[in-house]
């Protein structure tokens, strides 16, 4: 059984939040640890947010279930007319994430005789407690550069083995490629990309996510490939200029990281253009669709590079 961090840091939170509201003689104080339970997210972003919505849902849970109890009378009755008007309430301020910590808050309240000022100041003990130990707790999150840098890898090399694939079909028609390399490529794209939102909803800054963009990218040059492997496939005819083309992919291959500058590899598709048009025209069916695929094929490479 694995404990990931996150339950590691749940039930550190919980213990620690109601060890500390024990300790200073607060009453109802496992309270505290329901709190810190219900605020502990995957992101620093998530939590603040979290924390922020629960803290304004118990301050109005308490305010209201106070005058409601305290005018009303302690009735089933009345938390059913508390809670029909309550839910709506934090429903159209968009804090309805806090709907169960204040609903603690607000049972606490029903079940005391008479709402004194010494019971406020407990339950705003707790909430206190509750949720500074839930933000601070989420204050830490662990680094993840080493598993970026592996996808950064994997990708890579799996786009280098894509391209290369098509340029030995085009150079010498070996169609025993099975292609599994594109769906680890799909996975791998979502689950980096995935990871890169996780880094930057962690960072409360408002600097660019680097490794979201670059994710983002491969994304959309991954998506060119899809387009290019049925295009690829349909080149029966060995050509030189299928030939032209396969080098091409082999040097995109070798330079996979470098394509963010994309002169290079513009001025070498615009010289193999060039070449195609001094061509004579096809004189069968066959090599002019083979000619017009690999027209469709140099549109595909200039998006590619571009991206």
């Amino acid at each position: 059984m694995k404990i990931g961090f996150r339950t590691l840091k749940t039930a550190i939170g919980v213990s620690l939040s109601t060890f500390l509201a024990s300790a200073v003689g607060l009453e109802f104080f496992t309270a505290a640890g329901i709190l810190t339970l219900l605020c502990i997210q995957k992101t620093r972003k998530k939590s603040f947010q979290a924390i922020i919505q629960r803290l304004f849902a118990c301050l109005l849970g308490l305010a209201a279930s106070s005058v409601m109890f305290s005018v009303a009378g302690v009735h089933p009755l009345n938390i059913f007319l508390l809670f029909i008007l309550f839910i709506p309430l934090l429903v159209l301020l968009r804090i309805q994430a806090g709907i169960a910590s204040s609903s603690v808050i607000i049972m606490h309240t029903y079940v005391q005789d008479s709402i004194q000022t010494a019971f406020l100041v407990n339950e705003l003990g707790i909430i206190f407690v509750g949720l500074s130990t839930a933000f601070l707790l989420n204050m830490y999150m662990p680094g993840i550069d080493k598993t970026l840098a592996k996808y950064k890898e994997d990708i890579n090399r799996n786009f280098a083995v894509v391209l290369k694939e098509f340029a030995r079909y085009l150079k010498e028609g070996d169609g025993l490629w099975d292609g599994k390399e594109m769906l680890v490529l799909q996975k791998l794209l979502d689950e980096a990309r995935n990871l890169s939102i996780y880094v930057e909803e962690n960072n409360f800054s408002r600097k660019k996510n680097g490794c979201r963009e670059e994710f983002d990218r491969k994304l959309l040059q991954f998506q060119v490939m899809e387009r290019m492997l049925p295009i690829v496939s349909r080149i029966n005819v060995k050509l030189e200029q299928g030939e032209r083309f396969a080098e091409f992919l082999n040097m995109l291959a070798l330079h996979i990281d470098d394509t963010q500058d994309p002169s290079l590899y513009t001025e070498k598709l615009r010289s193999i253009r060039e070449y195609h048009k001094r061509l004579p025209m096809p004189v069968t069916r066959e090599e002019f669709e083979t000619r017009a695929n690999l027209f469709s094929l140099a549109n595909e490479l200039e998006i590619l590079i571009r991206i």
